[in-house]
């Protein structure tokens, strides 16, 4: 069984065949969505299958034109246990709706503070500034996806039990080498953050970091404990 934490199948070419594939593999695929409008849009579809599910995102890129949806956010809440993607984006991309993308967070983070869900969050260039939000509402149960950010930071996000989800691509470079090697071998998951990511076969991402499947099962398996209780 391969584990898949963070995907994007709302935006694959054909998401039914995809879907409909993992589950004869029986594959878990936890699908991100950009906005509440595309989890409701999908939301039907996807409740139907066994190992697949929705989240519930509101991604930072698409935060500044869309602030209208965030009751729309709310309003879709209690119809799934997974949140993402949801975060900031400081890069050159999105630094422009800096202001916007903390505004629209915050009213996520305070939401998603009196409920127990699973986060998975973007972190791009502002991972700092992030994990004091995630303090500041107390959010539990949260997914560091792709993270690329200070390794100073590590041992503090690692401090909260957050988990993070590592790819392909992120075993074959430098930085993500030093990145998974400072993540307690508990904490990690395995993500493709398929279609965006083109280096994406978690099973070489397993044989890149010395994992087996098992361990990732185990990890996935206690955190979603989290939300059963």
């Amino acid at each position: 069984m391969i584990i898949d934490s963070h995907c994007h199948f709302d935006m694959m070419p054909n998401p039914e065949q995809y879907l409909k594939q993992q589950e004869v593999k029986k594959n878990i695929s936890i699908g991100m969505t950009n906005l509440p409008s595309h989890f409701l849009l999908g939301y039907e579809h996807v409740r139907q299958y066994k190992f697949s599910r929705l989240a519930l995102g509101f991604h930072p890129l698409y935060a500044s034109e869309n602030k209208s949806e965030l009751r729309l956010f709310s309003q879709c809440l209690d119809k799934t246990s997974y949140i993402g993607e949801i975060g900031l984006d400081f890069s050159n991309e999105g630094l422009k709706t800096k202001d916007d993308q903390v505004f629209v967070l915050e009213k996520v983070l305070q939401l998603l503070s009196k409920k127990n869900k699973i986060v998975s969050v973007h972190s791009r260039r502002a991972e700092k500034v992030l994990f004091e939000m995630l303090i500041t509402y107390g959010i539990k149960n949260v997914i560091f996806h792709w993270y690329s950010g200070p390794l100073s930071l590590i041992p503090k996000i690692v401090e909260h039990g957050y988990y993070f989800s590592v790819n392909e691509k992120m075993t074959k470079t430098n930085s993500g080498i030093e990145i998974i090697k400072r993540i307690p071998r508990n904490l990690i998951l395995t993500e493709t953050d398929a279609p965006f990511n083109k280096v994406c076969s978690i099973s070489n991402t397993l044989t890149n970091i010395g994992l087996g499947e098992s361990v990732i099962y185990d990890n996935f398996s206690r955190l979603i404990s989290t939300i059963r209780r």
